[in-house]
């Protein structure tokens, strides 16, 4: 297993509101790129999204598909698990709110989120909806690059960054929670930074 770092030059903390920042996170101005693996290289043609509900009925959304619907722009916190805290970032995509407007949603409980790569991560359907996560195509008015998950990736920001999966082409809806890849090796099943949820039994 190994970790792809580029673009992050240690722990140059900036100042920050302590109310912005979780317990044991410290605010930086750089984008730590970390991977479990080599960056998938997809393109917008061969691109798809796909949301399959509990009864196996798959929805899916090319990328013409996707820029057609309704876009939102948002800036957030983000918090990654190795501590380092990225404050104001900007994304515009789809709201997960509109995606899952078409799908059925009987029976759903939980999320398994797939990625180009073979990445998965699971959440709670609730911290999917209601304004929460977004399919985010762009990063601070850029199309979102490769290291960075694009052309898509999930964006889920009130949650430790590895549930925001990058290269995301598919969400399984589950009437039962199913873990994913860092869930399998012990990383905590929710993720909560504020709460400090990193590993399991945190």
């Amino acid at each position: 297993m190994s970790f792809v770092t580029r673009g992050f030059g240690g722990r140059r903390g900036v100042e920050a509101p302590p109310d912005r920042v979780p317990p044991g996170q410290y605010a930086t101005s750089d984008f730590p790129v970390l991977s479990a693996g080599p960056t998938p290289r997809v393109g917008l043609e061969e691109w798809r999204l796909t949301i399959t509900d509990t009864r196996g009925t798959d929805v899916s959304w090319s990328w013409d598909e996707l820029q057609a619907l309704d876009h939102e722009s948002s800036k957030v916190d983000i918090h990654c698990v190795t501590k380092w805290t990225k404050l104001d970032t900007s994304w515009q995509g789809v709201s997960l709110d509109t995606l899952l407007a078409d799908v059925d949603l009987t029976g759903a409980r939980d999320v398994l989120a797939h990625s180009y790569g073979g990445y998965s991560t699971n959440l709670p359907l609730p911290d999917l909806t209601g304004g929460k996560a977004w399919i985010a195509h762009s990063y601070e008015g850029e199309p979102l690059a490769p290291e960075h998950g694009g052309p898509a990736r999930l964006l889920v920001p009130h949650l430790y960054f590895w549930k925001s999966a990058k290269w995301v082409n598919r969400l399984v809806l589950l009437e039962s929670d199913r873990p994913g890849f860092w869930e399998s090796y012990g990383y905590h099943n929710y993720g909560d930074p504020w709460r400090e949820q990193r590993y399991t039994g945190d």
